[in-house]
């Protein structure tokens, strides 16, 4: 476990965010990035959420819809990290796994493709 207060934790988000590759980010529609310490149930094995409708789903979308979120956890990163640099790989990882949410990939090819 180490120790990261909120603003670092999020800087370090909004940089592995930047190091994405363009492509990934680039057909992002409306979604916003947000950090919170911790899932609602309090507990510290989620790493990350996507909450909205993917876009293989958005034949219903409509315009003037709320922004999706893309949620991170930052106690349970802290908590599962020993060093910066694992916790960097981690939160990669989640940014990567909860975007190819919003582009409508499932959990489980996301396990065949080794980021879940």
């Amino acid at each position: 476990m180490i120790e990261m207060d909120a603003d670092a934790f999020e800087a370090l988000v909004a940089a592995e965010l930047d190091r994405l590759p363009g492509e990934m980010v680039d057909g992002l529609d409306n979604v916003v990035f947000v950090v919170e310490d911790r899932p609602e149930d309090g507990s510290l094995d989620l790493f990350g959420l996507y909450d909205g409708l993917a876009l293989t789903e958005r034949d219903r979308y409509g315009s003037g819809e709320l922004p999706d979120r893309i949620i991170v956890y930052r106690q349970p990163h802290l908590d599962a990290c020993d060093d910066v640099d694992g916790l960097r790989d981690e939160v990669h990882t989640t940014l990567v796994h909860e975007i190819a949410h919003f582009y409508g990939i499932d959990d489980e090819r996301l396990h065949e493709l080794g980021w879940a």
